[in-house]
């Protein structure tokens, strides 16, 4: 437990937190500072004020995560902040109730940036929640419609799908990412529909659960049968966005390659 640094971030959080910003009215009160007062802090996270105190002062024990979540609460703490408060504490953050369904802008924009690289981001479910242009020329219409899941794809034919040399290694690393989501987030409604329908239907993803696969993000290559432009040998690299538990899957091909002349020309806007 780095107590010195978790005293500095809870005193910094403290300060950068206006008494608007939670509904308090600064008017007619002696504050020194613009922050939140330490009682204001200790109140909003439950606890006793000379306990958050001790905290702030390098002198209490070690939170437990039910003290972490409460006080990421009252200091109105982002995902990255939560993180890193837990670190500072010597715990592992858990994961929040549910898996994390929206895109943050700065990601979305990172997919535009990309005209000559397919992109796609998925949740920790496998639902595509973000794309490019390039991805649904690539990967079909019905992303568009914004309801997409490779999970349902891959298992339950559900959406436009083309024949890949990587579908049985694809299986294995969506149920591996499956498990791991099952284990976050146990209370996921929307996560429990989805395996509930994937178990009944298909015998395929029952049987592969019942192996416990396990599989780390990184580099596939994948020869893609795509109706309209025939067979691409593309390269998907995968990099993470781990406080929401989301990947971005980049889709290329190799430099100069009849791949990459085809990717050239689906970029090209239609005229």
């Amino acid at each position: 437990m780095a107590r010195q640094e978790l005293a500095r971030f809870l005193r910094e959080r403290r300060a950068a937190l206006r008494p608007h910003e939670i509904g308090l009215t600064a008017a007619g009160t002696d504050r020194r500072t613009p922050g939140l007062r330490r009682e204001e802090v200790a109140e909003r996270a439950h606890m006793s004020v000379d306990y958050y105190t001790r905290l702030e002062q390098a002198r209490g024990p070690r939170p437990s995560p039910r003290i972490l979540d409460a006080l990421s609460q009252a200091l109105r703490l982002t995902p990255a902040e939560r993180s890193h408060l837990f670190r500072l504490a010597g715990s592992s953050a858990p994961p929040g109730v549910s898996a994390v369904r929206r895109v943050r802008p700065h990601v979305a924009r990172m997919l535009e940036r990309l005209p000559q690289t397919g992109a796609i981001v998925t949740d920790a479910a496998y639902g595509v929640v973000a794309w490019n242009p390039l991805a649904q020329a690539l990967l079909g219409g019905d992303l568009r419609g914004g309801r997409a899941n490779l999970a349902r794809r891959r298992f339950l034919g559900q959406g436009r799908m083309y024949e890949s040399s990587s579908a049985e290694e694809f299986g294995h690393i969506v149920v591996a990412r499956l498990r791991r989501a099952a284990d976050r987030y146990p209370h996921d409604p929307q996560l429990t529909a989805l395996l509930a329908e994937l178990h009944t239907g298909s015998e395929e993803f029952r049987q592969i659960w019942q192996t416990r696969p396990v599989h780390a993000p990184g580099h596939r290559t994948k020869i893609l049968d795509h109706p309209e432009t025939g067979t691409l040998r593309l390269n998907c690299d995968v990099l993470l966005v781990p406080e929401d538990d989301q990947e971005v899957v980049l889709i290329t091909a190799d430099p100069g390659s009849p791949a990459a002349r085809t990717l050239h020309r689906l970029a090209r806007p239609a005229t």
